[in-house]
């Protein structure tokens, strides 16, 4: 039998020879600085071109020279059932029925192969795919439901593989790993490894590795609040206070409970043989006859996040002890000192957790992981997983959700750090105190990733600016110490968000319920649009390439900012020796601004102006060589 990847062409071979069913892609997947209008293909010839283009690449093993290759990262990341999904029969709507031919609609992994070339040729090196498991159906959000309620870590979404293959998810996912490598990229995962799905597999075998509430106790209405309902506790401004400020100093001792009306909800686990499901809920039967059900899960810190419930997972029951038998802040992530002790540990489920990544290494051979919420797991657990994981691979890499830049992160054994660049860089004056002038006094202990948007966010292009204030934000990425990502649908100048939970007015959560946003529900992005950033991102990170010794520095010596004769102008240089690069900036994202900077040897190479002064129009940029000839 050969590789995935060649066991894929053969299907498509065998398919090819079948009736050529209607299926159009857009332009851009032909060619990406062609048209975007849709065009009629034969799906079997197209993709196996595709797969011919990429099996002529060798499969060498990579050689990274240790986990700093993550340094090096130029990041495209995706969904995989959002980033490709098209309405190839050109009927008006998308559904999750594949056509009478067996061809899906929504993104698969065998679409994501054939972006590949273009990803490559664009720059990008490393794919970040978010979860690919299997979702549950308890108390989903939108037409798919949540991509991060796990209902089986160890089995992949089916609804992410072409039944006209007649292949498993779990080969074409082993396919695009494949794919990847031949081009030379690598693949992150991320996993959800404290939560789980509401009607979680592992519940009717382990139903001690979750937690019990009474079945007859209903969930807590938003519009009114009932303490006697289930929902996330309640406490009081005292006890607030006195939580925030224990937890600031770092004393997890006797932390405050929840009220006794609250922790009275929860039961022990019910025996595994009384554990059964009624419709897609888990029910459960104590010996005395109490009916128990499993309870969702809540923004857990600070405790009283306004964030509304998660109705379709729950949190893994980490530790046991009869005293800390419940959800809460100081069970789920700030965990008592009492309770985080070895003896309590759920020792099965921590085995179980930490084999889920390996899994995907010997199955699949990716590169790295992005752990969700990985630093509110117990850090035993956290070194646990990550040795795990490098005694497979010492190149393996591990990327942290953190916002923060300290050097703990890089203790913990991760190699990069989400950082909040995506939320400063459409605040410039903050970006300024809290980014630009650190990195031009200190080195950062770990790269943070370069990201306009994320999936959690504002899109770049719904931002103030729209489009070229979104293309200033991926160039200045482009020459910082940091790690660009590519959160796809950037390079498209897509304006619908993905999900809500960072950095939305109120009025946005109205406006996007979870059967619009991509992360709950079908969705396609803009293909077919005709204005983008695809040209711009592959010159943008041209230039990086040919400074990639410089950019990639976190040496505050090569660091430098030069104001303009206008506030509203700065630049951020990069040098070292007779190399050096800048990009000029204008922060006003409604007005166009004069300016005039001093920048010796200056050499156009992107962007609105040819010499660092003139007129930058509104969120303008221009990048220039600074080398010595």
């Amino acid at each position: 039998m050969g590789t995935p990847l060649s066991v894929v062409r053969d299907r498509l071979v065998r398919a090819a020879t079948g009736r050529r069913p209607h299926y159009e892609v857009p332009g851009r997947w032909l060619d990406l600085h062609g048209s975007p209008a849709r065009q009629a293909i034969h799906p079997c010839r197209f993709y196996l071109r595709r797969i011919e283009e990429i099996l002529a690449h060798p499969l060498r093993p990579p050689h990274l020279g240790g986990r700093r290759w993550s340094r090096r990262a130029v990041v495209y990341s995706l969904i995989v059932r959002a980033t490709t999904a098209f309405d190839h029969d050109g009927d008006g709507e998308v559904t999750p029925e594949p056509t009478e031919e067996g061809w899906r609609e929504t993104g698969t992994f065998l679409k994501s192969i054939a972006l590949l070339p273009l990803l490559h040729r664009m720059g990008f090196n490393t794919l970040h795919l978010l979860p690919i498991a299997t979702i549950g159906r308890h108390g989903k959000k939108g037409n798919l439901g949540s991509i991060y309620a796990i209902q089986n870590p160890y089995r992949l979404d089916p609804l992410l593989a072409e039944p006209a293959l007649g292949l498993d998810a779990e080969t074409e996912f082993a396919a695009f790993v494949e794919a990847a490598h031949r081009l030379g990229m690598q693949v992150i995962v991320e996993f959800a490894l404290r939560t789980a799905a509401l009607d979680a597999d592992w519940v009717a075998e382990h139903p001690e590795w979750f937690y019990w509430i009474r079945a007859d106790i209903p969930d807590r209405s938003p519009e009114r609040p009932d303490e006697n309902a289930y929902g996330p506790p309640v406490f009081t401004r005292e006890e607030l206070e006195r939580i925030k400020e224990q937890v600031a100093r770092g004393d997890l001792t006797h932390l405050p409970p929840p009220p006794h009306i609250y922790r009275a909800m929860f039961l022990p686990p019910p025996p595994p043989q009384s554990v059964h499901k009624e419709g897609e809920r888990w029910i459960g039967v104590l010996p005395d006859g109490t009916r128990v059900r499993i309870p969702g899960a809540f923004a857990d810190w600070p405790p009283d996040d306004p964030q509304p419930p998660w109705t379709d997972v729950t949190y893994l029951r980490l530790y046991d002890h009869p005293d800390f038998n419940y959800i809460a802040y100081n069970t789920i992530r700030m965990y008592d000192k009492r309770l985080a002790r070895p003896e309590n540990r759920v020792e099965p489920l921590w085995q179980r957790i930490s084999q889920v990544i390996p899994f995907y290494q010997k199955q699949f051979d990716i590169d790295g992981a992005m752990l969700d919420m990985g630093h509110a797991l117990p850090g035993d657990l956290k070194r646990r997983i990550v040795e795990a994981a490098r005694q497979i691979n010492p190149e393996f890499v591990f990327w942290s959700e953190t916002f923060s830049y300290n050097g703990e992160t890089a203790e913990k054994g991760y190699d990069a750090v989400v950082g909040n660049y995506w939320w400063l860089v459409w605040r410039p004056s903050r970006l300024l105190s809290d980014l630009l002038q650190p990195l031009t006094r200190e080195r950062f202990p770990l790269p943070f990733f370069a990201a306009p948007e994320t999936h959690n966010t504002p899109r770049a292009a719904a931002r103030p600016g729209g489009l070229i204030a979104a293309r200033t934000a991926w160039a200045l990425g482009c020459l910082l110490p940091a790690i660009p990502l590519c959160h796809s649908g950037l390079e498209l100048g897509e304006t619908l968000p993905v999900n809500t939970g960072l950095d939305f007015p109120p009025e946005d959560l109205t406006r996007y319920p979870a059967d619009r946003l991509p992360l709950f529900s079908i969705a396609t992005y803009g293909w077919e649009r005709e204005a983008h950033l695809i040209d711009w991102i592959r010159q943008t990170l041209a230039v990086r390439a040919r400074f990639a010794a410089l950019v990639t520095d976190p040496d505050p010596a090569t660091f430098d900012l030069v104001r303009a004769d206008n506030p509203y102008v700065w630049a951020v240089v990069r040098h070292n020796g007779r190399k050096g690069v800048a990009i000029v900036v204008n922060t006003d994202p409604d007005h166009p601004q004069s300016f005039a900077l001093q920048l010796p040897t200056a050499r156009p190479l992107l962007g609105d102006v040819d010499a660092p002064m003139g007129e930058l129009p509104p969120a303008g940029c221009a990048l220039f060589d600074l080398s010595q000839p």
